[in-house]
């Protein structure tokens, strides 16, 4: 992959890094592919843990890329159609991940990137850092990043974003909690680090289906289905191999197996 690039350290912590710094990390159809090939390649890698977005330089995206407008604008209904799926695939393959992400963002992130961080459970970034949901400005609306982004930061911001295209910092984007922490360019790979090491504390398998717990229950009624799934759920964990192994370190006051590298 030439603008995407994938490592996974001994730990089980994959980064997925954007390389196109000249560019400011601006996408096209061929980041979108390859953003996506990475993706499902680390979905479906039971080894690795924890995901991280990042990207080199000093932006972590502008958003769309300029050559790709360009060709956009000479599409018809059925290419734009066809173009935006295959932008909402990638971003729902992001969100769909099984194992916990975590964007990491050093600069700015205009619109198409504001989705890219949504998609992510956790994001950090540099005090630096700056958003805009900019698609307003040339005529055009946030349409496939819309359900990620409103999730993120509640529909009171996303109405006053999506329609001012305004950008906003690094702050105001931790207030809104579109952002999980916020850090000196100094200090952002520690805070990064922090929440990586939490995360390696627990068990692999209650990570995931924890992740999956929020994605089940949030926005749902709370009928007798639901409470029933959640009583099936806690069944299940108790009596797997892993939730044995953590009640048993916890009873007997030892470390369990995924921490003590047995």
């Amino acid at each position: 992959m030439d603008t995407v690039s994938t490592t996974i350290d001994e730990r089980g912590v994959a980064t997925v890094t954007l390389n196109r710094p000249d560019k400011h990390n601006a996408f096209d159809d061929v980041v979108i592919a390859e953003l996506r090939a990475a993706f499902d390649a680390l979905a479906a890698n039971d080894t690795v843990r924890v995901v991280v977005l990042a990207s080199e330089g000093k932006s972590f995206s502008a958003g769309a890329d300029l050559g790709w407008m360009k060709r956009m604008a000479a599409y018809d209904y059925s290419d734009n159609l066809a173009d935006a799926r295959l932008l909402a695939d990638m971003l729902k393959a992001l969100y769909d991940m099984p194992q916990p992400t975590i964007a990491r963002v050093q600069g700015a992130a205009f619109g198409g990137a504001v989705g890219l961080v949504s998609c992510c459970d956790m994001a950090v970034a540099s005090e630096r850092a700056s958003f805009s949901l900019s698609e307003a400005k040339v005529g055009l609306i946030p349409a496939t990043i819309s359900p990620y982004v409103i999730k993120a930061m509640g529909e009171r911001a996303a109405q006053r974003y999506f329609t001012t295209a305004e950008r906003f910092q690094a702050a105001q984007a931790l207030r809104l909690g579109l952002i999980s922490e916020l850090a000196s360019d100094d200090e952002l790979d520690n805070v990064l680090n922090s929440l990586i090491s939490a995360l390696l504390q627990n068990g692999p398998l209650a990570v995931r289906e924890a992740k999956k717990l929020v994605h089940d229950v949030a926005g749902h009624p709370i009928t007798p289905a639901l409470v029933e799934g959640t009583c099936e759920a806690i069944a299940r964990i108790r009596i797997s191999e892993e939730g044995q192994e953590g009640l048993g370190a916890f009873l007997n006051k030892r470390q369990p197996r995924w921490i003590a590298g047995e």
